[in-house]
């Protein structure tokens, strides 16, 4: 029996839950979650594994209007996305569809290739509600409207089988004990973003950046030494918080979870440094591994 394979580009405006969605269908956390915007910065790919069948998600930064060049990186990582895809996927959050929304489903609608809706969030509002939602989205070319919540997972078996079903013969691209392209060092240093995210200022999360300057096994410990950078002093202050008590927090959630990833013991220290306008400097992005392309 022939094999089926793909891509599929997970696509949307910022917080409608294109990671959770990208987490639920691989069965691990390969992509950080956060309530504020914009907190996927680059590409990040997980694969999900099916009797005759390989699909490799996208997950994309959100669709905003860049502000510095790390902004315009996380713009062209969702073009770059959109080559050579087997399937879209474009997101909405049903609980606020804005006329943005809308425009850019619109755009979208006009790729070669099956495209899908997901109205996600159903959790949050009323039936009647969803059906709206899918009446003002039917007048566009879409394969199919899929009504889900990526959070509990209602709806997502439906919409897994439309995509196998979409999937062209071809080859398993990642071993079936690969659930990322991403490597564990990556994923350590995004999950102690992730804290921050949730503990910190919203002033705050949008300017940090995490550098892993040490990842090794030492005896049954994996040692992890990493820097968090910020733009300003004032922040510095905030993320250690009053006693260090803040950055203490963030690193016993972020540990906890490299433990579950990893299923190593690991002993975390995390650094905090100023780096101002880090953000706009084409060295400092290369640093953290957002590398900008000609």
């Amino acid at each position: 029996m022939a094999f089926h394979s793909g891509f599929a580009a997970i696509i949307g405006r910022p917080n409608v839950g294109k990671s959770t969605l990208l987490n639920r269908f691989t069965g691990l956390k390969v992509s950080i979650v956060s309530a504020k915007p914009q907190t996927t910065r680059t590409r990040v790919q997980g694969v999900m594994n099916r009797p005759g069948t390989q699909i490799v998600f996208v997950d994309t930064p959100g669709i905003h209007q860049p502000r510095t060049r790390l902004g315009e990186f996380m713009d062209r990582s969702v073009s770059e996305a959109l080559n050579d895809i087997d399937a879209l996927l474009f997101v909405v959050d049903t609980s606020h569809i804005t006329e943005k929304d809308y425009e850019l489903a619109q755009t979208y609608s006009a790729l070669r290739c099956p495209k899908y809706l997901l109205l996600n969030k159903i959790d949050l509002v009323k039936a009647e509600d969803v059906l709206q939602a899918i009446e003002r989205f039917r007048a566009l070319s879409y394969d199919g409207f899929f009504p889900v919540s990526a959070e509990s997972g209602k709806g997502i078996d439906a919409l897994e089988e439309a995509l196998i079903k979409a999937m062209p013969e071809g080859p398993m691209y990642y071993p079936e004990d690969m659930p990322t392209d991403q490597p564990e060092q990556f994923i350590c240093s995004e999950l102690i973003r992730e804290k921050a995210l949730r503990h910190l200022r919203d002033e705050v999360p949008h300017g940090i950046g995490v550098e892993i300057l040490r990842y090794e096994k030492q005896g049954d410990l994996r040692v992890i030494d990493a820097t968090m950078y910020c733009e300003k002093a004032s922040h510095k202050s905030i993320i250690i918080g009053k006693g260090g008590q803040t950055l203490r927090e963030i690193g016993s959630e972020a540990r906890r979870d490299m433990e579950k990833l990893t299923g190593e013991h690991i002993h975390l220290q995390i650094w905090v440094k100023v780096r101002p306008g880090w953000r706009d400097n084409a060295d400092d992005l290369k640093t953290l591994g957002y590398t900008m392309k000609n």
